[in-house]
């Protein structure tokens, strides 16, 4: 980042590499491989690449190593890998750092995939995996042991937006040596103190903000240089989790609005959660700054501002919330979140629906909930939309 530069000056700035042409816009080299002056440059490359010099796309390509430096910055990480989606990201992290004997802790609160990837796949390579209520510190003080290799949370949860102390559980984590990996998309880039707090390892969807427009799969992971090039890197590079040049400077363009686009969409959530709050048609209203969240003190000492994300529990169950869903006008019923045009997701039914009902009760994710993304439309018009559809519910 250049010296003394905010964030919304280094969204539009930091790790830019140009061409002999000298092109404003970042140039997409969409290229598989590299060409060398000699055979012993080619050898001497394979031995040790230089920070400008590529070998093949998996393995680095000057599109992504923008992004990657550019989102790096902004997170104040050493380093990142960009991979070809958000669960590229997650599994590559964990998978990377995880050998058959190790013991994880991780948050039961957790999207529908990440619980995927931790309660099924990792136990079938011999890890073993230990779930508590992310919420109760003294939960985690119980399950973290000598052993524990690694910890895994959402910051904020999918779809309940439950918060995790961190920094609690980041020292209970380090004292006996296991790395802590957040998936942090819910605080977004703009927000997150994750590594400020004690994070080891951050990981993003991209899809979600960065992009914020509904047009590519992608994914990050941020941490340590050490980390991401002598761990992350060489498993990214033989199993092919990278991202293409395209989708890069997709994410390069997506990252220029980042600050604008998640500011005018906080605001908005913000002004909208606290309009429903007392609504008579809505059972429960979670946004982390309502004074009414049960972890709103910590919601303000984690996070700036309280994201563009909130959930409504509507009064009479699925029945209802599916006529909510079905009236609005201006909200888009989809499964992503984080875009530019708001987005209305049934989780009970979509997001989370391969789990249990007494899972699914576990965790909160009741048949009436709906998560709500809200977009970047003007905030009074959004919340009218809502107004008129839960007149219907």
């Amino acid at each position: 980042m250049g010296e003394n530069w905010r964030k919304r000056t280094a969204l539009v700035h930091d790790g830019i590499r140009r061409s002999q042409y000298g092109e404003v816009a970042e140039a997409i080299w969409l290229t598989q491989s590299f060409v060398y002056d000699s055979a012993e440059q080619a050898e001497a490359r394979f031995i040790a690449s230089g920070e400008d010099e590529f070998i093949y796309a998996r393995y680095g390509n000057p599109t992504v190593r923008m992004f990657e430096d550019r989102i790096a910055a902004l997170e104040g990480a050493e380093d990142g890998f960009a991979t070809a989606s958000g669960m590229a990201a997650v599994n590559a992290a964990l998978m990377s750092m995880l050998k058959a004997g190790d013991h994880v802790v991780s948050a039961r609160a957790l999207f529908g995939s990440c619980l995927y990837i931790v309660e099924e796949i990792l136990p079938r390579f011999g890890v073993e995996v230990t779930f508590v209520d992310g919420t109760d510190n003294a939960a985690w003080a119980r399950a973290i042991r000598p052993d524990t290799a690694v910890v895994f949370l959402e910051t904020m949860s999918n779809p309940t937006l439950e918060l995790i102390d961190l920094g609690v559980v980041a020292d209970l984590a380090h004292a006996v040596g296991a790395a802590v990996v957040v998936d942090n998309v819910f605080a977004t880039p703009i927000y997150s103190r994750a590594l400020e707090l004690g994070a080891d390892v951050v990981v993003y969807s991209t899809t979600k903000h960065v992009d914020g427009q509904g047009r590519c799969l992608g994914g990050v992971v941020l941490g340590t240089r050490d980390y991401i090039r002598k761990t992350l890197e060489p498993f990214l590079k033989h199993t092919g989790g990278a991202m293409s040049p395209f989708t890069a400077w997709v994410m390069l363009k997506g990252l220029e609005t980042l600050d604008l686009r998640v500011r005018a969409m906080t605001a908005s959530a913000g002004r909208i959660s606290a309009a429903l709050e007392d609504h008579s048609k809505l059972q429960n209203v979670i946004y982390p700054h309502l004074p009414s969240h049960p972890q709103h003190d910590l919601a303000k000492a984690m996070m700036e501002e309280g994201g563009t994300m909130l959930s409504i529990d509507v009064a009479g169950g699925q029945a209802a919330a599916f006529r909510v869903l079905n009236a609005l006008q201006i909200f888009t019923i989809s499964n992503n979140l984080g875009d530019a045009k708001s987005i209305v997701t049934h989780p009970a039914t979509t997001t989370h629906q391969r789990l249990s009902d007494e899972q699914r009760a576990r965790l909160g994710i009741s048949p009436g909930l709906i998560r709500v993304s809200i977009g970047i439309e003007d905030g009074s018009d959004l919340l009218d939309d809502l107004l008129q559809a839960l007149d219907r519910a």
